[in-house]
């Protein structure tokens, strides 16, 4: 018997990817980085799942002889663009650049009716 629904968010409860895309060019503009996301290239990146992982996966490619320091220096970059662009995300959220796909709410209001659990599962950001 089915005790509960277990949603993704990016994609699935909300069409995320377009604020995303935004958000890691934002971060990379403002961090002063030179680097800047179109869509295909984008789409071709999200096979690297996570934002910082995707990010040293780019740095890698755009610069094949990247090597990190004793220091962590490159980690520390990668994690301040991540950090800049989780900022830049939470606030396009807040101010409803996302919005939930059409009939997520119904089929939540139906599911609590018949006393499903329900829950999200995603490697977003809290």
């Amino acid at each position: 018997m089915l005790e509960a629904l277990i949603f993704d968010v990016d994609g699935t409860l909300a069409d995320t990817e377009q604020v995303h895309l935004a958000a890691f060019n934002h971060a990379f503009a403002q961090e002063g980085m030179g680097w800047h996301w179109d869509l295909p290239l984008y789409t071709r990146l999200l096979e690297i799942s996570g934002g910082k992982e995707r990010m040293l996966h780019w740095w890698r490619e755009v610069q094949p002889d990247l090597q990190e320091l004793s220091g962590g220096a490159v980690q520390a970059v990668v994690d301040r663009l991540h950090e800049v662009k989780t900022a830049y995300y939470e606030q396009a959220v807040a101010d409803g650049a996302v919005n939930l796909r059409p009939g997520v709410l119904p089929l939540m209001d139906q599911a609590r009716r018949q006393g499903l659990q329900l829950a999200i599962a995603t490697t977003t950001s809290p």
